[in-house]
């Protein structure tokens, strides 16, 4: 059984909050727009398995350290990240024709800054959006899910809200 910390939207702010409540994970995923190489090194420092994309507000430098779009297996879930890709019903086009020809068990996002975790009962996968970690943006709550993978089984899924101080 794996331990999967999932963020988003960073926009290079780092909040000491991510180690607390990612430090026990086995891998975390963060799905784009993490803002400065600065935040990214933290979150490889942390020594889980760290994966990510880069998102639209990314630079040069973290675009070529991560890439647009990862596709892998954790245990026996096939996962899809992707910093834009929509939602269920209304997925954007530049990822649109990966998850209708081969879709993932789990597709993740970021960009919209909303949380969301729903069923795509026609694909057959679960989608995550973990909302945004950062400060930037028009949210109104910074978020940041956990979840467990067990073979081919995603479980114990929780969403944390991270207050807006540093305490």
């Amino acid at each position: 059984m794996k331990r999967i910390g999932i963020i988003s939207d960073t926009h290079a702010y780092w909040d000491k909050k991510y180690e607390i409540y990612l430090k026990d994970c086995d891998e975390v995923w963060h799905a784009g727009d993490i803002g400065s190489l600065e935040v990214a090194d933290k979150f490889e420092a942390m020594k889980p398995i760290f994966r990510a994309v880069y998102g639209n507000c990314d630079g040069y430098d973290i675009r070529t350290r991560y890439p647009e779009v990862l596709r892998f297996k954790c245990e026996k879930v096939d996962v899809l990240l992707k910093h834009i890709g929509g939602y269920p019903g209304r997925y954007d086009y530049s990822v649109r024709n990966i998850l209708y020809y081969s879709p993932p068990n789990l597709f993740v996002d970021g960009h919209s800054h909303i949380l969301k975790i729903m069923p795509d009962k026609t694909l057959n996968l679960l989608h995550i959006n973990p909302g945004a970690a950062g400060l930037q943006g028009f949210h109104k709550e910074r978020t940041i899910v956990r979840l467990s993978i067990k073979g081919n089984k995603m479980i114990d899924c929780e969403v944390i809200t991270l207050s807006d101080n540093n305490n």
